[in-house]
Order: structure tokens, then sequence, then C-alpha cells
């Protein structure tokens, strides 16, 4: 709701919290020996909310934000009922106007949809990921309105309000959701050194980037988890 509205500092707050529980559950549910196949089920039916529809509406939003009305050329034609007007992206249905461009943020919803059933099904994501989780694509899109909201950095924030940028954001992350790529997790099997020196790092310099950058660090951690992870994959290949 706090997405639709376009408050979407508050939206971000409420999802982090969600993405806080999704992190845990399952460990909770382990320890109290209650983890079920319809546990699971409901697991993922939350996460698309929390981490398909809410990034997508958001993505939708920044899309808003960033349309110009010379995006096209001002030429306009009625297809029935519908009249498109291509110098604004829109479109009006009995006096309704609708947007679009933004619709293109949606595909990070149906992205992430695709990749939770998949998920479900696919018995090779036990201790690590094939493709990037939803919540990793998520904290990515969420951190594009807090960087607009609490950076100074004008360079950036036009270029998050850059249509095109918001296009290859788009469709980047729904590739990735879903392409054969495994990723590490961060689920430690055991506490040796030479065995979890990438987590380690990562996590090190997670820590230190959020400290120098605040929320500029988000998108850079999210592209560094998936660039460590392609050095780890090239390591245990060799």
């Amino acid at each position: 709701m706090l997405a639709v509205s376009d408050r979407l500092i508050e939206a971000a707050f409420f999802v982090l919290i969600g993405i806080f529980f999704d992190f845990f559950d399952g460990l909770v549910a382990r320890l109290l020996k209650v983890q079920t196949e319809l546990g699971k089920q409901l697991d993922s039916l939350a996460d698309m909310v929390t981490s398909g529809v809410v990034p997508g509406i958001i993505m939708f939003q920044l899309f808003m934000k960033s349309s110009h009305k010379d995006w096209m050329n001002g030429l306009s034609c009625e297809i029935g009922n519908w009249m498109v007007f291509e110098e604004t992206a829109s479109m009006t249905w009995t006096g309704t106007e609708i947007h679009l461009l933004p619709l293109v943020g949606l595909l990070l919803t149906l992205a992430a949809a695709y990749r939770l059933a998949n998920f479900n099904i696919d018995e090779r994501q036990t201790s690590s990921f094939i493709g990037l989780p939803t919540p990793a694509m998520t904290l990515f899109i969420l951190s594009l309105p807090l960087i607009l909201a609490y950076s100074d950095n004008e360079f950036i924030k036009n270029l998050i309000l850059n249509k095109y940028v918001l296009i290859t954001i788009t469709l980047i992350f729904s590739i990735l959701m879903n392409v054969e790529i495994p990723l590490f997790s961060l689920k430690f099997k055991n506490f040796s050194f030479k065995n979890n020196v990438i987590e380690i790092f990562f996590l090190l310099a997670s820590i230190i980037l959020l400290i120098v950058l605040k929320f500029v660090a988000i998108p850079i951690i999210i592209l560094l988890f998936v660039l460590l992870s392609v050095i780890k994959n090239l390591i245990n290949t060799k």
C-alpha cells in the first residue's frame, strides 16, 4: 500500500523487516523441528509480495519520476477506444491516463514469480543459490529511492532517474534471478577460513562499504556478491 502510494521510504522500511524475517524463518523452523512442505510454500508466497510485487511497484514509481514528455516524438494514434499518446508514453481509457513506460518495471515481479516457483521444485539449491535470490534483487531496488532521498550526489541521483538506466536495471535483474549461475550463500558449513575466504571477504567488504558509502553501498554490495560468486565458481572449476 505504501509503495502504491509512492511512499517509498516507508515501504523500504517494511520490506527490510520482511527480508529480516525471511532470513530467520527457516532457521527457527529447523530449531523447533516444525519445517514442513506447507511452510516452504507459504515462505515463497510471502516472498512473492515482499520481494516480488513491492520491488516491481517501486520500479514502476521510479519510472514515473523519470518520465519526460520528450520520450517519444509527439505522435498519437487511436486503437479502438484506446488513445495512445506517444510523446508522453501514455494512453487513456475512458478518461483514465495510463503511462506505458513504467509498466516495464513490473517485469521484475514476473521474473521474481518465475524464480520463486522454480526454486520450490529445484533440489539443487539447498546450500547455495542458482541465480540471484529475490531478496538480493529487492535490496538493490530498495536502495534506489533511499539514495534519492538521502544522498547529496546529484550525478548518482540523475543516473537513477534516467529511464534508460532503469530499463537496463530491470532487464539485468530479471535475467540474473533466473540465469543458471551458481551463487554462494552465507550458510557456513564450517568455520574454516580457507573454505570460507570469499564469504568472509564479502562480509567485511560489505560492512566497510556500508560505513563509508551508506545507502550508495547497497547496489555495490549486490554487484560484488554476483562478481565474487563468479570468481568462486572459476576457482572451484580449476
